[in-house]
């Protein structure tokens, strides 16, 4: 008896046998890009506190922000592997595996950020969410959260499509962003973050596009592009996800704390955000920085070829989301 009670301990030690029929303890890594302190990163700490008070400390998360455990590429093959257990990502590494959710990657897709979230809220928003979690990704997605509203900020001021004519103005390696900003009037520079600083400076570019905390955490309003024009023109949700190797271990009833708790995390990611946009739009403007309200329809309107060429597989979609009221 003593000799199978042993077996039976061994291979549990092993991790071939369970120790036991009940929920486990776990500690869940989980992985931002972002520094310590970020809108997203905050969100899900506070996500991890909620899971350890509701499970008694049974299940802790452990952050790891600014990139530690690697860059996106390598946190999402860490986080499909089961090594990482929660991350907070761009769409750009989802669309290949389900294209639908570049439909949030096309320009001035949403009108203002308060629609962007009506339909992330809805039934949109959930169906994607779905999708991500039902595919090959080996992903299960938790929820959204804000990435911003993305307008420029140039070396000289720009309120129509014709003041961007002749100006090199960075954009996302991507081809879709880079084609937006050649139809808004400009040359779309496809360029790494980490270059946009000495580019500016140096005059390789006139000007880049982002949401006021990017343009002010990366000391991009101390180079000569000091004019901020509110195109938004990009606004585009990310995604948060857990690993399915982890998600397959929880229990149903862990399941469901983790779903409610993300969904909570989805929220105050948002009110975080908007007071992250407030303060540093607050402190650009006291840097000298000129915030210029332009009107969006002459962007919108140009940029229509970028829709027809990229949305043909979309089309229904963003008919969807351009009926969310």
């Amino acid at each position: 008896m003593k000799t199978h009670r042993r077996l039976i301990l061994s291979l549990a030690m092993a991790g071939l046998l369970p120790l036991s029929t009940h929920a486990q303890n776990m500690v869940l890594k989980a992985h931002d890009t972002h520094p310590a302190g970020y809108p997203t990163v905050a969100a899900v700490e506070s996500m991890g506190k909620k899971l350890e008070v509701a499970t008694s400390g049974r299940i802790k998360l452990q952050m790891f922000p600014g990139a530690v455990l690697g860059e996106e590429k390598e946190a999402v093959e860490q986080t499909q592997l089961g090594a990482i257990q929660i991350a907070r990502i761009s769409l750009g590494v989802i669309g290949p595996i389900v294209p639908e959710v570049n439909v949030f990657n096309m320009p001035f897709v949403f009108r203002d950020v308060a629609h962007m979230r009506k339909v992330i809220d809805g039934d949109v928003g959930a169906e994607l969410l779905d999708k991500v979690t039902k595919s090959s990704s080996r992903l299960v997605a938790l929820g959204w959260m804000d990435g911003g509203s993305r307008s420029l900020y140039t070396k000289k001021p720009v309120r129509s499509p014709a003041d961007l004519k002749g100006q090199k103005i960075r954009m996302m390696g991507n081809p879709l962003f880079v084609d937006t900003m050649n139809a808004m009037g400009g040359n779309g520079i496809s360029m790494a973050y980490g270059e946009v600083f000495t580019s500016l400076q140096t005059g390789v570019i006139d000007g880049a596009e982002n949401n006021p905390p990017s343009y002010f955490t990366a000391n991009h309003y101390t180079t000569p592009a000091k004019y901020y024009a509110q195109t938004n023109h990009l606004i585009i949700p990310e995604i948060f996800v857990m690993s399915k190797v982890t998600w397959d271990k929880l229990t149903p009833a862990d399941q469901a704390l983790v779903k409610k708790f993300a969904r909570e995390a989805q929220l105050e990611q948002r009110v975080l955000w908007d007071k992250s946009v407030e303060d540093y739009s607050a402190k650009l403007k006291a840097a000298g920085v000129e915030f210029i309200t332009v009107d969006q329809k002459p962007f919108y309107d140009a940029t229509a070829p970028v829709r027809a060429k990229y949305g043909v597989q979309l089309a229904d979609l963003m008919k969807r989301i351009d009926a969310v009221k």
